[in-house]
């Protein structure tokens, strides 16, 4: 039923009624609260004995599953002491690039050897499907040996030129950090890790990028300052400016996106894009976070934009509206100190 109505997300909750996202609209679908007992039976259904042992002991899980010939990610948690279900739609397909408007300075940085590349945003955001499309195209047009671990796995790749390996946390390794290292072993050419969540998954994706590799993840972050500033916030103070120049050396980009409503209901996403040239690179070994901004701003000639100019850009377009246009400016006006 999620799938029918189009829904990007489907809530379900004991003592609740169910309800999906379309769009920015949660609707409820149902006139009548879901029974608790059914849903936890259902959902407990869903796991495996080792996950239900694990679920009723962290209180949480995150997993993926194929259900009636959909994907979806899911986590499972207790609200209220009754358990709760959010799944979230994902294509079986790869996406394709142009179906994600990826640019063509996007598209180029698949083309690199080495260094990390970071597709930043809120949740919801759309970051997986960017990350997806970028290794899809690295799998079709490079003989690499690409190593992804996530939380749970999300998109299953079909091999073409590349070898891909996929680890899931939990049931194919432990953490984040400690598959890094073990992948460095692996004769790797490409790593993408879901998300760097801790210092130990920072420093290990650092140590993989500046080894010669090409490394692809995500923070929870609005735009290319604010991460940079984030993973720096990670170390203690006497670390931070080590960090800055390895990030100086190794940063290849950073690709800031969020999702806006389409003029005829869709959602498309709107991208800022810095790119780690000689300029951005002395701005960040010289911890002048602030003025990085600015610097993308100038930065058109090397692929930047900020994000400003992407909403513009998909305004005259006529993919958003007016409405669409000046309240996300707003928004990004009020809500980010780099604006």
């Amino acid at each position: 039923m999620a799938i029918a109505k189009g829904a990007a997300d489907l809530h379900l909750a004991g003592g609740s009624m169910p309800a999906v996202r379309i769009g920015d609209q949660l609707i409820k679908i149902a006139d009548a609260p879901l029974d608790n007992k059914e849903l936890e039976e259902a959902a407990l259904g869903l796991l495996s004995e080792k996950q239900k042992n694990y679920f009723l002991k962290h209180k949480e899980f995150d997993f993926a599953r194929e259900i009636l010939s959909s994907r979806f990610r899911v986590n499972l948690h207790f609200q209220e002491g009754r358990i709760g279900l959010t799944a979230r739609v994902i294509s079986k397909e790869v996406p394709a690039p142009d179906k994600l408007g990826i640019s063509e300075i996007i598209y180029n940085l698949t083309h690199l050897r080495d260094g990390l590349i970071l597709v930043v945003g809120t949740s919801g955001s759309g970051k997986s499907s960017t990350l997806a499309a970028m290794l899809d195209i690295i799998n079709t047009e490079r003989k690499s040996h690409i190593v992804t671990i996530e939380d749970p796995v999300e998109f299953l790749f079909a091999e073409k030129q590349s070898v891909i390996e996929q680890r899931e946390l939990g049931t194919d390794t432990n953490s984040f950090a400690e598959a890094l290292r073990s992948a460095l072993r692996q004769d790797p050419n490409v790593i993408m890790v879901g998300e760097m969540r801790d210092q130990e998954t920072i420093a290990a994706a650092m140590t993989a990028a500046e080894t010669g590799h090409l490394v692809l993840s995500t923070l929870h972050t609005s735009n290319a300052p604010e991460t940079i500033q984030r993973i720096t916030d990670f170390y203690p103070a006497d670390k931070r400016q080590q960090v800055l120049n390895q990030l100086a050396s190794n940063l290849r980009a950073v690709i800031a996106q969020e999702l806006l409503p389409t003029v005829d209901g869709g959602r498309v996403a709107a991208r800022e894009i810095m790119i780690n040239n000689s300029a951005i690179s002395n701005l960040i070994s010289a911890g002048s976070i602030g003025q990085i901004m600015t610097a993308i701003q100038t930065g058109a000639a090397d692929g930047m934009i900020t994000m400003n100019q992407s909403i513009d850009k998909l305004l005259a377009q006529g993919l958003i509206d007016q409405k669409v246009a000046e309240n996300r400016k707003r928004d990004l006006e009020t809500k980010s100190v780099y604006y």
